[in-house]
């Protein structure tokens, strides 16, 4: 028997934007229900993350969130086992008051596990584990020590894996606390990785340029054969341009296909830039396309034709700047890992306030 499997929604991101609910919506309409029906899905597990904010809801993300996913799967009658995490939690040492709870007690076909528990879903065991705080830690390791479930599913924070691409984690639990399972799922981490019998399904769509280029989506996993596909996001938020007219025509670069600029966050490399006029045009030609917003990176670098793409992905990646910075730091009272994790927390954190 297949399930749907889909985490980190957060649905209210990048401050409640509009055009982040509208390509939400296009993802779930065109992709995910889709797909849920052709399958013949009855159950969708959510491991965490449902909405954005821990400490208040945006009533219009809420009627639009209601309207493109929960009305949906309780018209197609889907059972749907949801977990609390981070961000569904107001407090930080408890998960008693969490927002998945509170917002959603209207849909009878959705079970909020806020709690570690072990459920059964067509005849299968799954060990279910929210959010790991300080008040549910010894009962979240108990219950995963005692049960009698094969696989695993939670909201974890596990220390060597990737919270977004480039980015790993210095802190967490040991993976070795889930050696006993055949299989443990997780969300929390937003970048899609697997090592042995671990998986980080990753989040259904772009948020953040950090997630440029990287695949998203959700995933079917089959109960019985173990078998996990991946169902890609087709569509983008954010979309990278190489400008170079060094040794382009004219009418090369201006007849370049820019339709995927339209309604997307677009940057702008330039490589090349040796035809100021010419540039102008090609830029017009992008704003005329109407994108969210546009950002052009140029004369920064000494681009070479043997190391373009790895300078580009590094001009871009803030995070790489970050560490190297903090690896200059001497001092004994510092502890550079713990000093990193916290200035990626921070930046990530800034990324999801930036206004939309």
């Amino acid at each position: 028997m297949k399930v749907a499997l889909i985490t980190d929604t957060h649905f209210g991101a990048r401050n409640d934007s509009t055009h982040f609910l509208d390509y939400y919506e296009k993802f779930y309409r065109d992709t995910f229900f889709t797909n849920l029906d052709n399958c013949g899905i009855t159950n969708l597990l959510i491991l965490g993350d449902t909405f954005d904010r821990r400490k208040y809801v945006n009533f219009y993300s809420l009627k639009r969130t209601k309207e493109m996913f929960f009305d949906v799967l309780a018209e197609k009658n889907i059972q749907v086992y949801m977990l609390a995490g981070n961000h569904d939690t107001y407090f930080k040492n408890t998960n008693d008051v969490n927002s998945v709870d509170l917002l959603l007690r209207e849909y009878s076909n959705v079970t909020v596990i806020d709690t570690p528990q072990t459920i059964n879903v067509d005849g299968n065991d799954i060990c279910m584990i929210p959010w790991i705080c300080p008040e549910n830690y010894q009962e979240c390791m108990d219950e995963m020590n005692n049960t009698t479930a094969k696989v695993c599913m939670g909201h974890f924070e596990i220390a060597g894996f990737a919270m977004h691409r480039g980015m790993p984690s210095e802190e967490g639990l040991d993976r070795h606390v889930f050696k006993r399972f055949d299989v443990t799922f997780s969300g929390h981490y937003h970048h899609k990785s697997s090592d042995g019998n671990i998986h980080y399904l990753g989040n259904p769509y772009e948020l953040t340029w950090q997630d440029y280029s990287d695949p998203r989506g959700f995933h079917f996993f089959d109960l019985d054969s173990y078998e996990l596909d991946f169902i890609q996001n087709p569509n983008v938020m954010f979309h990278r341009i190489i400008y170079d007219d060094k040794n382009q025509e004219i009418k090369d670069v201006l007849n370049k296909d820019l339709s995927a600029c339209a309604s997307v966050y677009v940057k702008v490399v330039v490589v090349n830039k040796t035809n100021p006029y010419l540039f102008d045009q090609f830029m017009n030609k992008i704003y005329g396309l109407n994108p969210l917003d546009i950002t052009i990176v140029e004369d920064a670098l000494d681009l070479t034709d043997d190391d373009n793409d790895d300078k580009i992905d590094e001009a871009e990646d803030t995070v790489t700047i970050i560490n190297k910075y903090v690896d200059t730091i001497q001092n004994e009272g510092i502890d550079n890992n713990r000093l990193k994790s916290m200035m990626r927390e921070l930046y990530v954190e800034a990324l999801n306030l930036e206004q939309a």
